[in-house]
């Protein structure tokens, strides 16, 4: 195995953060001196045609040289959307009566048409 396989699987301490289709781990790694790094790991859940399921994920190596701009950057951020645009989360999906479109559309023709997807049809027409 390489070298870099061994020292991905090194893991010295390990957070998660579940966030719906999101999750994040946050782990501390060693190099091969013997020095801590942060591995930040976004995966999302996929669901493929056949229902099974895949994941992507995305990471970030963070070393200890970085850690004090990354967080000066990562507050300021932070701090910049709370203020503009308050804690409240802004989201159709967060809305508590939430459905897709086609969420609704299949209701619709489930339960009862819309009467604006009707015509006037007379039977004695026909």
């Amino acid at each position: 195995m390489s070298d870099k396989g061994t020292m991905e699987k090194e893991e010295i301490f390990s957070k998660v953060l579940r966030a719906g289709r999101r999750t994040y781990f946050f782990d501390v790694r060693a190099t091969r001196a013997n020095d801590y790094y942060l591995t930040i790991t976004e995966s999302k859940k996929f669901t493929n045609d056949d229902g099974s399921f895949y994941y992507k994920k995305h990471k970030i190596y963070l070393y200890k040289e970085d850690f004090a701009g990354f967080n000066e950057i990562l507050k300021e951020m932070t701090d910049y959307i709370l203020e503009e645009k308050g804690e409240e989360v802004i989201s159709e999906r967060h809305q508590k009566n939430f459905t897709k479109d086609y969420d609704n559309n299949d209701k619709e023709t489930a339960n009862s048409p819309s009467p604006e997807k009707f015509t006037d049809v007379s039977f004695d027409d026909i």
